[in-house]
């Protein structure tokens, strides 16, 4: 009898989970932070990999993998992984595409809501006991209703959170980095990506990071902006040049910003941390119970797939 097939995990997943794979798998668990040259060590044997965004699935490990036959990331992005190399070994890359689009659109919007009304300027000024009460001009905000929202990037994500847009009073428009409107945009205008900078009173980031949209978000198209405007990032740091958003939030060429995500995570630019009008939340677009336990089953439900002779549920690409 053949032995049961390997699998190394780099997280804790809900208990049931672990269990389902436990039935049919030799299960290696890791806990974060995990050194590069100790997932190398590690992943040698193995059939599947199980990791998240944080981990570095590189041209190393990969080949340190040799046995491997699947890469299942627990997340929608995957830049974490070099696809190209484990495609090339014969390896399947998957994500978790869809089960977190409606988190994400959510969290989008308690960031552009906190942001606009000043939500953490407040709770900060109170919890210092700084406030006297309340006055006819105190910390006045931005409405929402008659705005535009710009969204960059119109995947899942992207259209979950121009579909909201109706219901705070605003018209959203959009613009494709990737090229190509994509199907069923009914309540957006498409334009270019210039003149999305140049109009709107909130421009949201929902593009994957790729070498075309890196800094996507820099010092020109900062300045493009309103000056009334709120940036708001939920997809990947890297998008955003934080050293052109510091310089701008400086010379107040925009009124606001609110992050999920950061260029160097978990590290937050130093610049970043002094300004009141930066909301600033520790990559909690995903973070509900519901979504990160669907996002675990995914991905189990990809390893146990290929282990068994299936094509991967969600493979990437």
């Amino acid at each position: 009898m053949s032995p049961p097939p390997s699998v190394l995990l780099t997280c804790r997943i809900p208990s049931a989970l672990l269990a389902r794979l436990e039935e049919r798998c030799e299960v290696e668990c890791l806990q974060p932070p995990i050194a590069p040259a100790l997932l190398a060590e590690r992943v040698r044997g193995k059939l599947a990999l199980l990791c998240l965004l944080t981990e570095r699935v590189d041209r190393q490990v990969i080949e340190a993998g040799q046995d491997l036959r699947i890469i299942a990331n627990i997340a929608v992005g995957y830049d974490n992984i070099d696809v190209a190399f484990a495609r090339a070994r014969g390896i399947a890359v998957t994500n978790t595409p869809d089960v977190l689009t409606g988190a994400t659109a959510e969290f989008t919007w308690a960031l552009i809501l906190a942001a606009a009304r000043r939500v953490s300027e407040g709770e900060r000024l109170l919890r210092r006991g700084d406030w006297n009460g309340w006055a006819l001009d105190f910390m006045l905000g931005m409405e929402l209703r008659g705005k535009q929202l710009g969204v960059v990037g119109m995947g899942r994500i992207g259209r979950a959170v121009a579909a909201k847009a109706p219901a705070f009073g605003m018209r959203a428009v959009y613009a494709e980095q990737a090229g190509g409107a994509p199907a069923g945009v009914d309540h957006a205008t498409q334009v270019s990506l210039d003149e999305l900078l140049v109009s709107s009173d909130v421009v949201t980031l929902h593009v994957p990071l790729t070498p075309a949209t890196r800094h996507v978000i820099d010092k020109r198209a900062l300045a493009r902006m309103k000056r009334t405007a709120i940036l708001v990032n939920t997809a990947r740091g890297p998008v955003v040049d934080e050293e052109a958003l510091a310089w701008a939030l400086e010379e107040r060429l925009i009124a606001a910003a609110a992050l999920d995500v950061y260029e160097r995570e978990p590290a937050v630019h130093p610049k970043l941390l002094q300004f009141e009008n930066v909301v600033l939340a520790p990559h909690l677009g995903s973070a509900t119970r519901e979504t990160r336990t669907a996002m675990a089953e995914l991905a189990v439900g990809n390893v146990l797939a290929v282990l068994s002779g299936q094509p991967p549920l969600t493979p990437v690409g």
